[in-house]
């Protein structure tokens, strides 16, 4: 159990730092309510790991031989593919991250485009539409769950999730979720320009093989 929260709260922690959906909550923050990203961006997270160890335990329902080396060999090639991801990366890769971000939050960041949201309609718009901080709630919430789908620390809860204790996966993973989001939103502006996306991923793969290592000498 404390293997679980351990590493859930360590890779996703890591992970998340400098990632897309950590700039989405920057730049809201500094357009709206700290509170109010916050929350929305934390609920989209917390949803997304509860679902991605949701999809863990699926795969944990094949024998249980099958799950313990498939989850070695997950950790162990998507340390190596970090690590040499991190590698060929620009020192100032960051910056395309940001930008992306930017652009992301620029293509819905109006009124009008509220109601053009994924899962809202057009009566539930009007409503979004006369209660700002509503809209930018929804907003932040369907722009970090989008963007967050597939991403890295989706992959990493995945994994957890099939090789240790699915609860103490979740409570580790919202944990360093929400590390990562009041940083973000707290102090976001002061190291965004600090953070190298290039050290975060070589970290993150280097924590992915030590736990790939760790899980075969531990055995089925």
């Amino acid at each position: 159990m404390l293997t679980a929260f351990t590493a859930s709260l360590l890779l996703i922690t890591i992970s998340e730092l400098g990632d897309k959906t950590f700039f989405i909550a920057v730049i809201l923050a500094m357009r709206h309510s700290h509170r109010t990203v916050f929350s929305s961006v934390l609920a989209a997270l917390a949803l997304m790991t509860v679902l991605s160890v949701l999809l863990g335990q699926a795969v944990a329902l094949l024998p249980k031989i099958y799950t313990h080396y498939g989850a070695i060999a997950l950790f162990l090639i998507f340390g190596i593919k970090l690590v040499y991801d991190a590698s060929k990366m620009p020192a100032k890769s960051e910056e395309a991250v940001v930008n992306e971000a930017k652009e992301a939050i620029d293509t819905q960041d109006s009124p009008n485009s509220i109601s053009k949201l994924p899962i809202v309609g057009k009566f539930l718009g009007s409503i979004l539409s006369r209660y700002p901080w509503l809209g930018v709630w929804t907003q932040a919430f369907v722009m970090t769950f989008v963007a967050e789908w597939g991403d890295r620390t989706q992959i990493s809860t995945i994994a957890l999730a099939a090789a240790y204790n699915p609860v103490f996966v979740t409570l580790g993973a919202i944990l360093g979720h929400g590390i990562c989001t009041a940083i973000a939103v707290i102090g976001g502006r002061l190291i965004a320009g600090r953070i190298s996306e290039r050290v975060i991923t070589a970290i993150g793969g280097v924590l992915f093989i030590i736990f790939g290592v760790t899980a075969y000498f531990q055995g089925v």
